[in-house]
């Protein structure tokens, strides 16, 4: 049978223009649709507007900070508008780039939602019926907001991006690593912060160790963390939003943000109709090699809910070109993924957690805690962390954790050194650089337990 293209792919997010650029450049004729912007949650509005927001948000301490190291700086305020605008401009640029990245490669593509009509057979909102050889869902994920009343008048990740002025004051619910992160901009920026969690202790799945020194450093930096906290209702007021806890508790504030998790973005595309298996969450399910239960039909990124990450659907949308247009099966790599949470201070880590490892086999820890010499002529007490967990009977490092400045940048690092298997004593080895906060990684010499 002929058909319009070897590849259709829905979504234009980091995993699905990577997939197509990588077709098309193998000699396959492709297409992709896109009903809302280029570049997917992570250009549009995720990573990289975090990233910039991070940046804006760090400068308040920085200014503080440099008159311990002799500098005399003046005046200084934060204007919302114009970071807005630059923002914008840097999105705009970058959206741009993904766009020309499938007209140079010669890929077709259709500002139009794409709904699957049969196994082969795409309809466009534009009314185009198109038919191809293989389809690709890389529809990514979305924003969950629970069921609460007043939930009307929250805004989510998605729209805090976009507001035409800064709040004076939020309260941000949830305890995951946006919610946590998102407190640290705005509280950064000037913002009177609130953050309610209904769990013990924010950064659930992380080391325990990592979860409390993160806390408290929010904290003593300003914002106000209720842990075992949630809302009860959400009433629209005069001068801003009256927020009853389930304590029967009530607060006012400018804005709600709500971080409570994201869920696959799979509804309402054709997946029922199609008998395509899907989760609880609305999660594609997919076979190692991304395949559906539907032979010609694959799914890679967020809308598998396997690993939320930007790298990994690309790594995922690599894989599924090795195997399906160049007979070369190819499983996407999971285990031992670096990450990095952008809270002040950040968060570095790769591999197990002390408390995964110890479920495992016997181990070693070796950490320290000190204050960064970053951090002493400023006069600030903030804490640092390196971390390591060790197996005891091949002494390989299982896990790494990392908190404070440039705690993403190292632990990149780190993580080639733990991916090839790299033992404490190789760790040892290594020749310390100093003055450095990571040397520290390889100068610990006993177990701290």
């Amino acid at each position: 049978m002929n058909y319009d293209f070897d590849l259709f792919v829905i979504g234009a997010g980091s995993g699905g223009v990577r997939a197509a650029r990588l077709a098309s450049q193998c000699g396959q004729k492709v297409a992709l649709a896109e009903e809302f912007r280029y570049g997917g949650t992570c250009v549009i509005r995720g990573c990289v507007p975090k990233k910039l927001m991070v940046y804006a948000s760090e400068f308040s301490e920085i200014f503080n900070d440099a008159n311990g190291y002799g500098w005399s700086v003046g005046k200084h305020s934060f204007d919302w508008k114009k970071f807005i605008q630059a923002k914008d401009k840097e999105i705009n640029r970058l959206e741009s780039i993904y766009s020309n990245i499938l007209t140079n490669n010669s890929v077709t593509h259709y500002n139009s939602r794409a709904h699957l009509k049969n196994n082969n057979t795409i309809i466009l909102t534009s009314g185009e019926v198109i038919t191809a050889k293989y389809i690709l869902i890389a529809t990514g994920g979305r924003p969950f907001v629970p069921d609460v009343i007043g939930n009307e008048h929250v805004i989510t990740s998605n729209e805090i991006f976009d507001l035409s002025e800064k709040p004076n004051s939020i309260l941000i619910v949830g305890g995951g690593y946006i919610a946590c992160e998102f407190a640290c901009i705005l509280n950064g920026l000037g913002v009177s912060t609130t953050q309610f969690y209904r769990g013990n202790q924010i950064l659930r799945g992380f080391d325990a160790e990592v979860q409390n020194l993160v806390s408290n450093e929010m904290q003593n930096k300003g914002i106000n963390l209720n842990l075992k906290h949630d809302v009860e209702s959400i009433k629209k007021i005069e001068n801003g939003y009256l927020v009853k806890d389930k304590s029967n508790k009530e607060i006012i504030v400018d804005q709600i943000l709500y971080a409570t998790g994201r869920v696959p973005n799979s509804s309402n595309i054709g997946l029922e109709e199609l008998g395509i298996e899907t989760g609880t969450a609305g999660e594609i399910i997919v076979d190692e090699y991304s395949k559906t239960n539907i032979d010609n039909i694959y799914a890679i990124g967020d809308v598998t809910n396997r690993v939320q990450l930007t790298p990994v659907a690309i790594v995922e949308a690599a894989a599924f070109v090795e195997t399906v247009f160049k007979s070369n099966p190819t499983m996407p790599d999971h285990e031992l993924i670096a990450t990095a949470v952008f809270t002040q201070p950040e968060i570095g880590t790769v591999g197990l957690t002390e408390e995964e490892a110890l479920k495992q086999c016997p181990i070693e820890v070796y950490s320290a805690k000190f204050r960064p010499m970053k951090v002493i002529l400023a006069g600030r007490d903030e804490q640092m962390l390196m971390k390591l967990i060790v197996a005891k009977d091949n002494r390989k490092v299982l896990g790494c954790h990392i908190v404070g400045h440039a705690a993403a940048e190292m632990i990149q690092l780190a993580g080639v050194a733990i991916k090839m298997g790299a033992t404490k004593e190789d760790f040892d080895k290594t020749m310390a650089i100093h003055p450095t906060a990571a040397e520290e990684l390889v100068t610990m010499s006993a177990p701290t337990r």
